[in-house]
Parts: structure tokens; sequence; C-alpha cells
């Protein structure tokens, strides 16, 4: 195990708009205590802000961003991590589709190691994800520190999106050995269509899904659960 630099764990979860047990979904968060929450399809409608706050209240957490200014990408810290900066994006509307967006926070944790999380959500149309898939890549290149990325892709490992936002990181589960765990759904695992990549420079320390009688009422995606080290202040 990596010994140096400075520990966060770092949760993605798609949590179905809290359509679910909200109770185990609660439960399942506050099980293992993460310092990042990167939900999907988080609140974005009517209430939003209220919704969002009680959300993130219901796992012990804080907002930092997202919402309706990135489409349902809820951004969730704990009071661990200062957030510095938030910047929201929304992709080009596909006339009867859903809107997608992204979300992103440059945070500092412990003695200034500084770091960008972002979300999103990449469309199920095929022909809508490459496009999406381009620009969230665009805004992750240009993030000013080192960057954990996490999202719900609707696409496979080596599938087009899946490409374009992976290149140049680090794929989380394959760096831990652990890219057989798969992400969707809960009533039938089939897919890996959820992931975090990180910057090279951050350590991939563990890896999981977590696959249990909570999370299968919780959500129709299994969260995924990431322990990194970022680099270590000089």
């Amino acid at each position: 195990m990596v010994d140096s630099g400075v520990p966060l764990r770092v949760v993605s979860y798609n949590v179905h708009g809290q359509r679910d047990d909200t109770a185990a979904l609660a439960a399942v968060v506050r099980q293992v205590a993460p310092d990042v929450v990167i939900v999907q399809e988080g609140p974005r409608r009517f209430r939003w802000r209220a919704k969002s706050a009680t959300l993130a209240a219901s796992l012990g957490l804080v907002v930092a961003g997202g919402g309706l200014p990135a489409l349902g990408n809820l951004l969730l810290t704990s009071l661990r991590v200062r957030v510095t900066g938030v910047r929201h994006q929304r992709y080009p509307l596909t006339p009867g589709r859903h809107l997608r967006g992204a979300a992103y926070a440059d945070c500092v944790v412990g003695t200034g190691a500084r770091f960008t999380v972002a979300g999103s959500h990449l469309a199920t149309d095929p022909a809508e994800r490459p496009g999406q898939a381009q620009l969230f890549k665009r805004e992750l290149d240009a993030a000013p520190y080192p960057v954990i990325a996490a999202a719900d892709l609707n696409d496979d490992p080596g599938g087009p999106a899946w490409r374009t936002v992976s290149r140049g990181l680090t794929d989380a589960a394959v760096a831990a050995d652990r890219a057989d765990r798969l992400t969707y759904s809960c009533a039938n695992p089939r897919r890996r269509i959820d992931a975090v990549f990180v910057d090279p420079r951050i350590s991939v320390v563990d890896y999981d899904v977590l696959d249990t009688p909570l999370t299968r009422r919780a959500s129709d995606h299994f969260p995924i659960l990431v322990d990194l080290r970022l680099p270590a202040v000089d």
C-alpha cells in the first residue's frame, strides 16, 4: 500500500433520482464515510436546492456544487474538504432527448493537497454520447489541479465515449485489478458503465463496487468506492 500523500475516500453513485429506498441509500454512504460523493441523477427540478441539501445531510455531507445547473450531477463533500471553486456545464440539447451536463469543483484537503473533482452522466443514445464525452474531456483537460472524474458513461470499457474520457487518466478499477466488478444493474448485474478516472499523479489504493443487500435496495446502480492518495504537498 502506498504510504505517502494525502488520503481521500471517494464514492461515485447514480442514485436513480432517489426513487428507491432512501434510508438504505443513506446507510450505504454513511457506513463508508467518504470525503467526496459524486452523484448522478440527483435533484434537478423544483426545489432542487432544498432537495440537494436534504440528500447531503442524510449522507452526513454538504453540497459542494451541481444540481439544476449541472442537470442532476451533484458534488458532495465532508467538512474535511474545502471547496475553492465550482463550475457547471450543459451539453447541447438534442430535441426529444434529456438534457445532460457536468459539475466540477476545485478542492483542498489535508495540509493543502489540491484536486479537481468532476461528475457527469452521459446520454443513453450512442449518437449523442461521443460528443458529450468530448465536451466533458475538454473541461477535464483544462482543470487546474489533478483530476478525479466519475461518471455514468452509459458506455462499456473500450467504447467511443469511454475511450475519450479515459484518455490520459487512470481507470481506478483497472489500477486495482478489479475491472470485473460490474456496476449495472443491481437487479441483473451485466455491465460496467460507471467509472472513476484519476490523474496519473493520484495513487489508487483500493477500489470496490459495493454489492450488498442495502445497495440492491438503494438504487438501480451499485456505488463505486475508491480510496486514493493525492500527491503530497511540498
